[in-house]
């Protein structure tokens, strides 16, 4: 999987969305950016392990944003289930 699947696919983006999809099995696979906030990314990533949902890694946060269109960073996006 790479960022080019963010296109076009039905998705979420933050932190809180994403942590709601995931809970609630919505999230097929979850992109979070390396120069997030540990301390912030770490409950997500444990939920992702606890409910086995696919995490793939950006580099930056500016290049998670632009893959999913929009004009900031992004710490977190999720690929939802169809």
């Amino acid at each position: 999987m790479t960022l080019d699947t963010l296109k076009g696919e039905a998705k979420v983006i933050g932190i809180k969305q994403v942590t709601k999809a995931v809970s609630k099995g919505r999230a097929a696979y979850v992109f979070t950016a390396d120069d997030a906030d540990d301390r912030v990314m770490e409950p997500l990533l444990r939920l992702c392990e606890e409910k086995e949902v696919a995490v793939v890694r950006a580099s930056t946060m500016q290049e998670l944003g632009k893959a999913c269109s929009i004009e900031v960073g992004a710490a977190a996006a999720a690929v939802l289930r169809q």
